[in-house]
């Protein structure tokens, strides 16, 4: 282990400092860098047969044609796509499926929340996580894209999760597999001791971290002030091939430094237990550009009632994100480029194979004999062309010998469609699954379980991705909790964030993405099927439910077209609903025969009232013609007729002014709505109208 004579004092100062190199001597700072380079080779040499694997797979991703000579020069050099193809199908669904729209990351709540203050929370949580990642850092669904393609042939990618200053936010940045350096060995990116970061970075990035004070000052010392000529391992020229690009000319100032960034664990205060640092040196030079402490915080270092340290909790920048984990138990995973490989070797083979035969068979040569009396030179035909030749036909079938070659091979032909077909399943790329038609008549639901059980293995994959999200997430979190001002206003919107919003339990941030869906026909299905029970039993949140089934459809601005319960309040359930309608329908009808009685009652008092009239106009006419005892007796029956109608008339007065009252609350109890035409003025109005006329102020009534 390697002993310097400086020490650290594990305190405030030491974890806040930007760059501790100041602390040693350029003899230790000389000594520390070739220990961070050794360390970095020894970690780079256990991996060397997975970096060969991985270059294979990444040629034949990239459809690379190696120079051939066998079986002759120029030779056929077909490459088929078979690993382009799984990568790309990959693609297709994990994408879409993982970045939805605007909105990636949802925050869960646990709990309970009686009065919405966490929901609310939440809510500005995610608001404001969704636009770093889609807007402040522009950078990241970008760099998200390539990893899905990079992860898929490669097998393992990751991620670095840091707070820029330079920036003034957070940033989550890509790193390729090959740029990362661990023990292959290592059990996790968590517990490996030491990693390494190979990280070109031009001189004007160099220029401004020193300045900034986040690099020592190397400006005098002879490897800056000469162009960079950096070393090329076989695998980055293999990598500059792929991609058809040189290296510059020495002396151009174009190529990058090569940086390596190592987060390890020395013991610098010397009290046996090793701190987590990162210490970056430059790779041609081995000079140390920086030291600084991997802890942001106090309350991350555990000690004894002595003060002495029990263990530091290091901060992890790196999340890792699996395709499908190595069966050897390595750190690094594989992709389609190591699974298929093989296979796309040998299919790539077949095919050359076919086609050179075919070439042969169609343009093989032979011999000449000596008894042939042909000219010499090139003969060229033409259709229905003879040639004149001096030898008989016997004789020149006696001298020319074709070449025996034969025919393509059934029998390759046959072994390459069985090696293409079962390679097809080690993706799970079915005909369903790559659009293709299965069958006129094949009914939509077999369709839709061929597309389920083609898409198992990418149903894994997925899973594991989103597994990766969260923890990458959980990563963003954490540095919102540290660096995110006390209150910050963002978005052209003008929402509002503050620091404490983030000081709870970072599980609850988890991205949008159903982990289990690979499909839209799935993720649609599922939101029917809740939409489905929410109408049968109660207890639902319906406002939720809604908004997931809009969601699933994929429909752009979902509060426009569903602005929730508050905007309008619920309905009640279907089946209360219909039996309202019930109710209303015989309510109704009994209100159409009161309606019917009510005007045959008009009826009757309207005869009633004409008799009256005529009763007493006859009295009237009796009384001028009055002249004996026999007139006096017939007046006194007109006043009792009279008298008679019109009690029978104050009985139907009443029986209508009863109904009406009876049928007003009818249509109370139907929400104000009466029978359909036949409206009546409110109260009892409307019978003293029909009735008017009647009584002591008719014409003609007598005292």
């Amino acid at each position: 282990m390697l002993e310097l004579d400086s020490k650290l004092v594990i305190d405030e100062e030491t974890m806040k400092s930007p760059n501790l190199c100041g602390k040693f001597t350029d003899d230790e700072l000389a000594r520390l860098g070739n220990w961070v380079y050794e360390g970095y080779q020894r970690d780079k040499t256990s991996r060397i047969n997975w970096e060969k694997r991985n270059e294979a797979g990444m040629n034949l991703a990239l459809q690379i044609q190696q120079a051939k000579s066998f079986p002759w020069p120029n030779c056929s050099n077909v490459a088929f796509p078979l690993v382009t193809m799984a990568v790309m199908q990959f693609h297709a669904i994990a994408y879409p499926s993982l970045i939805d729209g605007r909105s990636v990351v949802k925050c869960r709540v646990t709990g309970l929340d009686p009065t919405g203050k966490v929901k609310e929370k939440s809510e500005r949580i995610q608001n404001h996580m969704n636009y770093q990642l889609l807007e402040e850092d522009a950078a990241w669904e970008e760099q998200t894209d390539r990893l899905l393609i990079n992860l898929s042939v490669v097998g393992s990618a990751f991620k670095k999760s840091y707070f820029a200053s330079s920036k003034g936010h957070n940033v989550s940045e890509l790193v390729l597999a090959r740029d990362l350096v661990m023990d292959y060995f290592a059990s996790s990116v968590e517990a490996c001791g030491r990693k390494t970061h190979y990280l070109p970075m031009y001189r004007n990035e160099v220029h401004e971290r020193i300045l900034r004070g986040t690099f020592r000052d190397v400006r005098e010392c002879g490897w800056y002030a000469e162009a960079p000529t950096p070393t090329l391992t076989d695998q980055q020229l293999q990598a500059q091939k792929r991609a058809g690009v040189t290296s510059p000319a020495s002396g151009d100032e174009v190529p990058p430094f090569i940086t390596l960034e190592q987060p390890c664990s020395f013991d610098f205060d010397k009290d046996g237990y090793a701190e987590p640092y990162i210490i970056t040196i430059e790779e041609s030079s081995k000079a140390v550009l920086r030291i600084v402490a991997r802890w942001d915080r106090e309350e991350d270092v555990e000690r004894t009632a002595d003060k002495e340290i029990i263990k530091i909790h290091s901060t992890e920048y790196f999340t890792k994100y699996t395709f499908i984990p190595s069966p050897d138990g390595g750190i690094y995973d594989i992709g389609f480029g190591v699974f298929l490989g093989p296979l796309n070797e040998s299919v790539n083979s077949l095919i050359n194979q076919l086609i050179d035969s075919g070439t042969m068979a169609t343009t093989a040569g032979g011999f000449l004999g000596r008894g042939a009396k042909l000219r010499g030179g090139v003969y060229t035909f033409a259709p229905l062309e003879w040639k004149r030749i001096d030898a008989t036909v016997d004789d020149l079938n006696k001298a020319i010998y074709p070449l025996p070659v034969r025919e393509p091979s059934a029998v390759l032909f046959n072994l390459l469609s069985l090696l293409i077909n079962f390679t097809s399943r080690i993706p799970g790329a079915t005909d369903a699954v790559m659009g293709e038609n299965p069958g006129q008549n094949t009914p939509a639901e077999t369709s839709r379980n061929m597309i389920t059980q083609g898409m198992k293995v990418f149903s894994v994959i997925f899973k594991r991705t989103w597994r990766s999200m969260k923890q990458e997430f959980k990563k963003l979190y954490i540095l919102n909790s540290i660096f995110l001002p006390t209150n910050k206003t963002y978005g052209p919107s003008g929402l509002s964030i503050s620091r404490e919003d983030y000081l709870d339990d970072p599980n609850s941030v988890i991205p949008v993405a159903d982990p289990s869906i690979t499909s839209e026909e799935v993720s649609i299905a599922k939101a029917q099927a809740v939409r489905a029970a929410s109408k049968e039993t109660p207890g639902y949140d319906i406002e939720v439910v809604e908004k997931n089934f809009l969601n699933a459809l994929k429909i752009e601005g979902v509060d426009l077209f569903y602005p929730g319960l508050q905007a309008k309040p619920p309905q009640p359930h279907y089946k209360v609903q219909i039996e309202q309608i019930r109710q209303q329908a015989a309510m109704s009808k009994q209100q159409a025969a009161d309606k019917l009685a009510i005007l045959e009652l008009f009826e009757e008092q309207k005869l009633n009232e004409a008799k009256i009239l005529l009763l007493q106009a006859q009295a009237a006419k009796a009384v001028e013609e009055a002249g004996g005892v026999k007139t006096g007796h017939d007046i006194a029956m007109f006043q009792a007729a009279i008298g008679a109608l019109k009690t029978h008339n104050d009985h139907l007065i009443k029986q209508i002014e009863l109904m009406m009252k009876g049928e007003e609350n009818g249509r109370k109890a139907t929400d104000g709505r009466g029978v359909s035409g036949m409206a009546t003025p409110p109260g009892n109005q409307g019978a003293q109208a029909l009735a008017g006329g009647m009584g002591e102020g008719a014409p003609g009534g007598m005292g």
